[in-house]
């Protein structure tokens, strides 16, 4: 069985991750959307409240999964039998730096691979913190991500402030 492995901290989940994950699931038998637990990046989402959404948002999908890890990715791809991890790329400004990771983690364990997918081209402009920060502001994120996502940050944001 093909496992890739889908790392991010998903906060949210946006249709550009949405885009990635679903053409991933046709060409792996298997995905693992892993949501990092990476606290210096101070998520507006609990690790639950991510992981829930990031379920929901590939419930249709029966080949895809969700998780969560915390330290290194190559080990815990190896912990789940994965052979690639999957990366997105929206602009050449996201290839120097995910270059520079899919070469290190090839030194750390070079039986994985590093896949990197471009979502469609109206999602390339997409990013969390963009969709946070529009969402933040009261502009309409509903064309950025699934309606639930929209729910659960519109309640939030109305908790923070």
């Amino acid at each position: 069985m093909r496992t890739a492995i889908y790392p991010g901290s998903f906060d949210p989940l946006t249709n550009g991750h949405l885009d990635v994950i679903e053409r991933a699931s046709k060409l792996f038998d298997q995905i693992i959307v892993a949501i990092a637990i990476n606290d210096s990046k101070n998520p507006l989402f609990t690790l639950a409240e991510r992981r829930e959404l990031v379920c929901r948002s590939i419930d249709h999908l029966k080949n895809v999964e969700a998780d969560t890890f915390t330290g290194l990715l190559v080990d815990y791809v190896e912990q789940r039998s994965g052979q690639a991890i999957v990366r997105g790329l929206r602009a050449v400004s996201d290839f120097e730096f995910e270059f520079q990771l899919a070469l290190m983690n090839r030194k750390l364990n070079e039986r994985v691979e590093t896949i990197f997918m471009m979502p469609k081209d109206t999602y390339t402009f997409l990013s969390s913190r963009i969709v946070k920060e529009i969402a933040r502001l009261g502009g309409d994120v509903s064309a950025f991500v699934p309606p639930w996502v929209q729910e659960a940050l519109t309640k939030k944001l109305a908790r923070t402030h």
